[in-house]
C-alpha cells in the first residue's frame, strides 16, 4: 500500500492554525472559567447558591447541545469541507455571546438578572458547541499519523495557553488595578462604583475578544485542510449509535476524563476566591494564572516527545500523580508561604497540561477504532460524546465549586454588606475545592484508565488494516465500474 497523505508530516501553518483555534476559544471559555463565578457573585450581584444550580443545569444543556452538534457535522458536507463551514461562521456570534453573558444589566432586579444569565449563558454554550465539534473532530480529519496528531493536540494546548497568558495581563491586571477599591469598599456607594468599574473591564475584554479571536478562527479554517478519505459522506443515527456502542476505548476514556475534569473545572471558579480570601489579596489572580499558564507553555512544546518515548496511554495514566501531589500540597500550603503555593500550583499544573492534551490526541485515536469495528467514520458524534462528557464534569465541577461555597457559608458582598467576613468554614471550603477536589478525582481517574485498550501500536495495526479496506473497496468500485463499461 502507498504512503497515505494523512501520514505525511503537517506544515507548519496547519500546526499553528490548529493551535489559533483553541487560542480563540479559550478567549471565550477560559474567560468564563476562571472568572464567571466570581462575575454573578461579586459583580452581578447573584447568589452563590444560585450560580451553582444555573452551572449545573445550563452545563447539562450543554452537554446536549453537544450530541446534536455532532449528527449535525456528520451529516455535513460542503465545498469547504465537513468542519471549516462551522469554524469560518460560527466565531462572531460566539464571541459576542461572551460579550453578553459578561454584561448582566445593573438595572435588573435580582430575579430578572437570573432569568438573563440563564439566557445568555444557555445560547453561549450552543454555539460554543456548534464551533467547538467541528474544531475538535478537525484533528482526526487533518492527519492519521501517531506523531503528528500530537503536535496538533500539543499546538491546541499551547494556543489555550497563549489565550492564558492574554486572560493573566489583561483582567488579571485589571483586577489587580481595583484591588485598592475593592479595600475601601465601606458603603453601599462604594460596592456600585467598584462592581460599575469591573463591569467596565469585561466590556472592554470581551468586545476586543471578538475582533482577536474572530481572526484566530479565519486562520484556523485556511491553514487547516482535511486529507483522511472517507468511504461515505454521511452516518445515519443507526450507525452512529452502532460506532459508539462498541467503542471501548472511547468509553474508558470518557468515563477517566469525566473525574479528570470534575478536578479541573472546579478549580477554575475558586482561582479568584482562593487569591481574595486565602491569599488575602485579589490582584494575585494574575499570578496563579501566570504560574498555571507558565508551566503549560514550558511543557506543551516537548509533549510529542514525552508521548514518542512512553505511549500516550501510559502518559495519560499517570499524569494524574502531578495533579495528587499539587493538590494536597495546596490544601495544606499556609498563605504566608506564598513560594509553597506557587510550588504546589505548578505541580498540578503539570498534570492539568498533560490531561488537556494527551486526551484530545486519545479522542482522535478512537475515531479510528470505532471505524475499524463498524467500517462507518464518525467523527463529529465520536467527539461530540466525547464533548458531551465534558460539558457533563463542566456542569458538576462548576456547580460544586459554587456549592462549596455555599455549604462552607460564603458571604457574597451585598449593598447591605458591602465588604463582608468570610467565616473559617468558607476558607476552608475554597481550599478544599482548589485542592483536595482535583486530588481525589485524579486517583479516581487513573484508576478507571488502567482498562484502556488502545495504545500507540495497536492503533497503528488497525489504521493500517482500515485503510487496506479502504483500498481495496475503492478498487473493486473502480473494476466494477469498468466492466460495466
Amino acid at each position: 500500500m502507498s504512503k497515505l497523505k494523512s501520514l505525511d508530516k503537517l506544515p507548519f501553518k496547519t500546526v499553528a492554525g490548529y493551535g489559533a483555534g483553541d487560542f480563540g476559544f479559550n478567549l471565550a471559555f477560559s474567560l468564563s472559567t476562571a472568572f464567571l463565578l466570581y462575575y454573578y457573585t461579586d459583580v452581578a450581584g447573584i447568589s452563590a447558591a444560585a450560580v451553582g444550580t444555573m452551572f449545573l443545569v445550563v452545563r447539562l444543556w450543554d452537554a446536549f447541545a453537544d450530541l446534536l452538534a455532532g449528527r449535525l457535522v456528520d451529516r455535513t458536507m460542503t465545498r469547504w469541507g465537513k468542519f471549516r463551514p462551522f469554524i469560518m461562521f460560527g466565531a462572531v456570534p460566539l464571541l459576542f455571546m461572551s460579550y453578553l453573558v459578561f454584561h448582566v444589566p445593573t438595572s435588573f432586579d435580582s430575579g430578572t438578572k437570573l432569568i438573563y444569565a440563564y439566557a445568555t449563558y444557555a445560547v453561549l454554550g450552543l454555539v460554543y458547541s456548534l464551533v467547538n465539534i467541528p474544531y475538535g473532530s478537525l484533528a482526526s480529519a487533518v492527519t492519521q499519523s501517531v506523531h503528528q496528531r500530537a503536535k496538533l493536540v500539543a499546538a491546541r494546548s499551547f494556543g489555550a495557553a497563549i489565550g492564558g497568558v492574554i486572560l493573566t495581563f489583561v483582567i488579571g491586571g485589571m483586577i489587580n488595578d481595583l484591588k485598592g477599591q475593592k479595600k475601601t469598599i465601606a458603603t453601599p456607594d462604594d460596592l456600585v462604583a467598584y462592581q460599575a468599574a469591573v463591569q467596565g473591564a469585561f466590556t472592554k475584554v470581551t468586545l476586543a475578544f471578538i475582533v482577536i479571536g474572530t481572526a484566530a478562527f479565519l486562520f484556523t479554517a485556511w491553514a487547516c485542510r482535511e486529507t483522511v478519505v472517507r468511504s461515505q459522506p454521511r452516518v445515519t443515527l443507526r450507525e452512529t449509535v452502532a460506532t459508539l456502542k462498541s467503542n471501548k476505548p472511547l468509553a474508558y476514556l470518557c468515563a477517566s476524563s469525566f473525574f479528570y475534569l470534575i478536578g479541573l473545572f472546579a478549580v477554575g471558579g475558586a482561582t479568584a476566591f482562593y487569591a481574595q480570601y486565602v491569599l488575602g489579596n485579589i490582584g494575585l489572580v494574575g499570578v496563579i494564572t501566570l504560574v498555571n499558564v507558565g508551566v503549560a507553555l514550558l511543557i506543551t512544546p516537548v509533549i510529542p516527545t514525552i508521548i514518542d518515548k512512553f505511549g500516550k496511554k501510559n502518559v495519560f495514566q499517570y499524569c494524574g500523580l502531578f495533579t495528587i501531589i499539587g493538590g494536597v500540597g495546596l490544601f495544606l500550603a499556609p498563605a504566608n508561604m506564598f513560594w509553597l503555593v506557587l510550588l504546589t500550583l505548578a505541580i498540578k499544573g503539570v498534570g492539568a497540561s498533560l490531561i488537556n492534551t494527551v486526551m484530545f490526541g486519545l479522542e482522535a485515536d478512537t475515531v479510528e477504532y470505532g471505524e475499524w469495528q463498524t467500517g462507518k467514520r464518525s467523527e463529529g458524534a465520536t467527539y461530540a460524546l466525547f464533548s458531551f462528557t465534558r460539558k457533563v464534569t463542566q456542569s458538576i465541577g462548576g456547580a460544586v465549586g459554587a456549592w462549596a461555597l455555599a455549604v462552607g457559608g460564603y458571604v457574597a458582598a451585598s449593598a447591605a454588606n458591602p465588604n463582608p467576613f468570610q467565616p473559617d468554614s468558607a476558607i476552608v471550603a475554597i481550599k478544599a475545592t482548589i485542592g483536595l477536589l482535583p486530588a481525589a478525582a485524579a486517583l479516581i481517574a487513573m484508576i478507571i484508565f488502567a482498562r484502556y485498550p488502545l495504545n500507540d501500536d495497536k492503533f497503528r495495526q488497525i489504521r493500517d488494516e482500515t485503510e487496506r479496506r479502504k483500498a481495496a473497496a475503492i478498487e473493486a468500485e473502480e473494476e466494477g465500474e469498468l466492466v460495466s463499461l
